[in-house]
C-alpha cells in the first residue's frame, strides 16, 4: 500500500468513529439509547436497515461468488420485497403499538415468559456467532492478501465499533450507517467503471456480458425442483422468503432499526426502500465479480488466490508440482487471450457470434478449473485443515493488483466501513435484547440511567465475545454462505414463533414452547445429516413449528376437559 492509500483509508475510518460518537453522546434515558427517542426519519430508517444486512463480507465473498459461478446467486434475495411488505403491514403496527423495546417482549405478551426467553437465547446465539464473522471476515482476508497480522485487525475492527456504539447507542448507529454506506456506494461504482475501463477498448459491455453468458456466468435464473440444488428461484421465494421474514421480522439486529422510527409509516417506508434497493444492489455486486471474471480472460490470473496456501505449498516437497501447474495455467491464458480477441472482433465489427470460438473460450476456462481443482488437491496434501475455497480471495486480489493509487485505500475503507456497519448493529441489538429481554425483565428495580449503563457494559461485552470469536474462527467454503447458513439454522424457529403469535391466537405459551424446542432440535438433526439446501431449513422451521404447536396445542386442549 502507498502513502496516499493509508491516508484514505485512516481518514475514513477516523472520521467515522469521531463524527458517531461525538455526535450521539449522553443518551438520557433507555429510549433515547435503544431506540434513538423513536426520531429516526424514514431514509435514515431505509439506509440503516440495508447497512445492517451489507457487511464487510457481501463485497468480499458475492463478487467472487460470481467469477466463480456466476449471477444464479442473485436468486436467494427474490423473496426480499414480498418479505419487506408483509413485515411493513403485519409486524410493524404490532411493534409500535406495544411500544416495544425488542422484538421478543411482544412474546411475553402474547405467550409467556419461557418463550420470550428462548427466542430471545436463541438470537443471541446466532447474532453473537454472526457478529463475530463480521469481524473476522475482512481480517482473514486482509491478512493474508497484505500480511497484516490476523488478530490485530480482529481487535482494532472490533474496538473501532465498540467506541460509537458504547458510547450513543443507536443513534450512533444509524447515524455512522449513513456515512458508511456513502462510502461503500461510492467505492463499488468507482470500481465497477474502473473494471469497464480496464477492458479493451474493442471490448464493450454487450459484448463482455456475452462473453460471460459463454461461459455460463449470467445464468441469472434456475426454474428446477432439485431441492439440493442451492439457488433456485423456488428456494428463493420461498427459502429466501421465510429467511428474510426471519431476519427482518424476528432478528433484533434489524427489528431494532425500524423501532426507532418517528412513525409506523416512517418505519413502513425505510423497510420498503429496502426492498426496493436491495435486490439490485447485489445484482450490481454480483455483476462487479462477472466483469471481474471478463477481465481476466485478457489479463493473467493466479493459479490460486489465497497467497497463504501459495505460500504454504512453496515451502513444502509439492512445490515442483504446483510450479508446473502454474506453467500449464499460462499456456492457458494465453489462449484464451487469443481466441477471446478474435471472438470480440468477429462479434463486433461482423455481427457474427461464432459458436465454434465460443466452445473454445468455455473449453479452455474448463481446462483452467481443472488445473485450479489439481492445485487445491495439493494444498489440501501440504495441510489438511486448510481451506481451499479460494472465492473470498478473488475480488480482494483484482482490487489489490489493478486499483491506482487511492483507490485502493477508499476499497479498503468500504471494506472495513461495512464490517463496521453491520457490527455496530450486532453489538447494539445484542446489548439491548440481553438489557430488556434477560437483565431488566429478571431485575425490574433499577432507575432508567441504571439500565443505560447497562445496556452499555452489555455492548462492551458482546463487543469482546465478538472480537474473542473472530480470533479462533477458522475460514468455511465462501462467508456469505456462512453467515446465511447460522441464520437458517435458527431464524425459522423463531419465525414460526412469531407467525403463530401473529395470525394463530388458538395457540397458547406452553404448546408454542414445546413446538419450539422440538423444531430447533429437528433443525439441527436436518442440517447435520445435509439432506436439503440451508435455504429451506428456514422453511422447514417455521413450518414445523407452526404445524406441531396446533398439535400440542389440541392435545393439550384433549387433556383439560
Amino acid at each position: 500500500m502507498e502513502y496516499l492509500d493509508w491516508i484514505v483509508l485512516s481518514s475514513t475510518l477516523l472520521f467515522i468513529v469521531i463524527y458517531g460518537a461525538y455526535k450521539t453522546k449522553g443518551s438520557a434515558n433507555v429510549k433515547d439509547y435503544i431506540l434513538d427517542n423513536n426520531e429516526t426519519p424514514w431514509h435514515t430508517v431505509g439506509i440503516s436497515v440495508m447497512a445492517t444486512q451489507a457487511s464487510a463480507i457481501t463485497f468480499l465473498s458475492t463478487p467472487g461468488q460470481a467469477y466463480h459461478d456466476g449471477m444464479g446467486f442473485v436468486q436467494f434475495y427474490f423473496g426480499l420485497p414480498l418479505a419487506m411488505v408483509v413485515i411493513a403491514y403485519t409486524f410493524i403496527p404490532i411493534y409500535h403499538k406495544l411500544k416495544v423495546y425488542t422484538a421478543y417482549e411482544y412474546l411475553e405478551q402474547r405467550f409467556d415468559v419461557k418463550t420470550r426467553s428462548l427466542a430471545a437465547i436463541l438470537f443471541l446465539i446466532q447474532r453473537g456467532l454472526g457478529t463475530g464473522l463480521t469481524i473476522y471476515a475482512p481480517s482473514i482476508i486482509l491478512s493474508a492478501l497484505l500480511g497484516w497480522n490476523l488478530t490485530l485487525l480482529n481487535v482494532v475492527i472490533g474496538l473501532l465499533v465498540i467506541v460509537y456504539t458504547v458510547t450513543g447507542g443507536t443513534k450512533a448507529v444509524n447515524m455512522t450507517q449513513k456515512q458508511q454506506m456513502f462510502v461503500i456506494i461510492s467505492g463499488m461504482f468507482i470500481t465497477f467503471f474502473l473494471i469497464l475501463n480496464y477492458l479493451p477498448p474493442e471490448l464493450d459491455f454487450t459484448t463482455a456480458l456475452h462473453i460471460a453468458g459463454a461461459n455460463g456466468k449470467m445464468n441469472i435464473l434456475d426454474f428446477s425442483y432439485n431441492p439440493e440444488t442451492r439457488y433456485t428461484f423456488w428456494s428463493g421465494i420461498t427459502g429466501g422468503f421465510f429467511l428474510m421474514l426471519s431476519y427482518f421480522g424476528t432478528d433484533q439486529s434489524q427489528v431494532g432499526r425500524y423501532l426507532s422510527g418517528k412513525s409506523i409509516k416512517e418505519s413502513q417506508m425505510g423497510l420498503i426502500m429496502n426492498g426496493f434497493l436491495k435486490v439490485p444492489m447485489q445484482f450490481f455486486i454480483l455483476l462487479t465479480g462477472v466483469l471481474v471474471f471478463v477481465f481476466f480472460q485478457f489479463n493473467s490470473t493466479p493459479l490460486h488466490f489465497n497467497p497463504t496456501n501459495v505460500t504454504k505449498i512453496n515451502n513444502s516437497e509439492y512445490k515442483e508440482s504446483y510450479q508446473a501447474l502454474e506453467k500449464k495455467l499460462e499456456v492457458i491464458n494465453e489462449e484464451k487471450k487469443v481466441v477471446n480477441q478474435i471472438y470480440i472482433e468477429q462479434f463486433k465489427y461482423n455481427e457474427f457470434d461464432n459458436p465454434t470460438l465460443k466452445k473454445q473460450i468455455v473449453v479452455l476456462n474448463q481446462k483452467e478449473k481443472e488445473l485450479r481443482e489439481d492445485a487445491k488437491e495439493l494444498i489440501s496434501k501440504v495441510d489438511s485443515s486448510s481451506e481451499t475455497n479460494d472465492k473470498d480471495y478473488v475480488f480482494l486480489y483484482f482490487i489489490i493488483n489493478y486499483l491506482p493509487k487511492g483507490l485502493l485505500g477508499l476499497l479498503l475503507a468500504v471494506i472495513f466501513s461495512a464490517a463496521m456497519s453491520s457490527s455496530a448493529s450486532g453489538l447494539n441489538s445484542l446489548a439491548a435484547t440481553t438489557t430488556i429481554d434477560i437483565y431488566k425483565r429478571n431485575n425490574d428495580t433499577k432507575s432508567d440511567k441504571h439500565y443505560v449503563y447497562a445496556t452499555q457494559f452489555f455492548t462492551l461485552f458482546w463487543g469482546l465475545v465478538a472480537i474473542g470469536f473472530a480470533c479462533i474462527s477458522s475460514l468455511f467454503e465462501n462467508l456469505i454462505q456462512l453467515v446465511n447458513i447460522i441464520g437458517s439454522i435458527f431464524y425459522g424457529t423463531v419465525l414460526g414463533i412469531f407467525l403463530v403469535g401473529f395470525y394463530i391466537k388458538y395457540v397458547k405459551g406452553k404448546a408454542i414452547f414445546i413446538a419450539a424446542c422440538v423444531s430447533q432440535l429437528t433443525i439441527f438433526f436436518i442440517f447435520y445429516l445435509d439432506i436439503v439446501s440451508f435455504l429451506w431449513l428456514n422453511f422447514i422451521g417455521a413450518l414445523l413449528t407452526i404445524i406441531l404447536s396446533l398439535s400440542i396445542q389440541k392435545i393439550l386442549n384433549k387433556q383439560n376437559t
